[in-house]
């Protein structure tokens, strides 16, 4: 090792889903949303196209003030009650770094997103994975003990298992003394979001991201809301790092995704019936899971190889995600895409396992 490599900070990174460059794929390892954005999206791009080009001489405005108008004013919120990032990543290591500064551990599911800790190990954090159940079910007794704070999906991922809002309370209402957030990436898919708790629990932070049920992951918009506290935390924070975290086109156009209600119902709606349907088949295949109420499906086989079936997709150019770690090595991470792009998946899978049965193979 040279010398000077005895000072660089060394961190295992978070390794994101394949990105397949060939085109004619069917992408269903993201949890992208299939459809694209709101019309009022494609308005807003031709609008700063025409009009703004100038403007983007100038910097960004850095507090966000019409995006953070436009969800505030969705959720029925304060301004103040809102902090806006690059993507719920950027939002959620914002949080870490701000709120996660105990010598006590941070607890977070053992079986969860793969980023936290990423971040944890980052900014020196200690923390504690708490083992899901047999059934991949958070354990609420796991988090009743002494912490530094406290973060889990819900949804969970890979999981997209659904903790009902009682549950959640318990569990915020045990830890009162620390921040605790609940990360909402998936929740437009089927559950109901925690967010009325913050008014009852000043130290709850609820996030959530433009990337999947407003079909924006190429614009990188994550937000967080909580009490006025928290969020000028935050600004603080963010303002000790970097004031133009969001480009001028972005805010423009995440603003306007804000406002289409009837096509946000209308794709979510569109998202969920496909998984729905998607369930009996895979069933039918002798797929088993647990009921998912995210915009994707977490696999598994009664005979044959996670992995197998993961290369065998591959090559037929329909990507799902795999993740080679202990108690999931078995299981297939498949987001839900088109009726189309469903319909060719389940075609491949009955296919393949036709073959695999006739070879006799396990």
């Amino acid at each position: 090792m040279r010398a000077w490599e005895e000072n660089i900070r060394k961190v295992i990174p978070y390794v994101p889903g394949e990105q397949p460059k060939q085109k004619n794929v069917i992408k269903l390892n993201t949890n992208e949303n299939p459809y694209p954005p709101a019309p009022g999206v494609r308005r807003a791009l031709l609008r700063f196209s025409d009009f703004s080009y100038d403007n983007l001489r100038k910097y960004p405005d850095p507090t966000a003030d019409a995006l953070v108008e436009s969800i505030a004013g969705y959720y029925h919120l304060e301004k103040d009650q809102v902090f806006v990032g690059v993507g719920s990543d950027d939002v959620l290591a914002m949080a870490f770094l701000t709120f996660f500064n105990s010598s006590k551990p941070i607890l977070f599911p053992d079986i969860t997103y793969s980023f936290y800790d990423v971040w944890a190990d980052l900014f020196h954090i200690p923390y504690e994975r708490q083992p899901l159940d047999e059934k991949f079910r958070i354990v609420k007794s796991d988090y009743e003990k002494k912490n530094g704070g406290i973060i889990f999906p819900n949804p969970n991922a890979p999981t997209g298992i659904l903790m009902e809002l009682d549950e959640i309370e318990e569990i915020v209402k045990q830890n009162q003394d620390v921040i605790v957030i609940v990360d909402e990436a998936y929740i437009d898919f089927g559950g109901i979001s925690a967010l009325p708790l913050i008014e009852k629990y000043d130290n709850l932070l609820i996030v959530q991201t433009f990337s999947k049920s407003r079909s924006l992951a190429g614009m990188r918009v994550g937000y967080a809301m909580g009490n006025k506290t928290l969020i000028q935390y935050l600004n603080d924070v963010k303002y000790s790092f970097n004031s133009y975290t969001m480009n001028q086109i972005v805010l423009a156009a995440a603003s306007e995704a804000v406002k289409d209600e009837a096509y946000f119902q209308g794709t979510r709606k569109k998202i969920i019936e496909t998984r729905e349907r998607v369930k009996k088949e895979l069933k039918k295949l002798g797929f088993s899971f647990e009921d998912s109420m995210a915009n994707f499906l977490f696999v598994t086989h009664e005979k044959y190889w996670a992995r197998d079936i993961f290369e065998a997709l591959k090559r037929s150019h329909i990507y799902v995600r795999y993740f080679n770690h202990p108690r999931i090595d078995n299981h297939l991470r498949i987001s839900i895409g088109t009726d189309e792009e469903m319909d060719r998946l389940i075609a491949f899978l009955r296919e393949y396992l036709e073959e695999r049965k006739e070879q006799g193979k396990a």
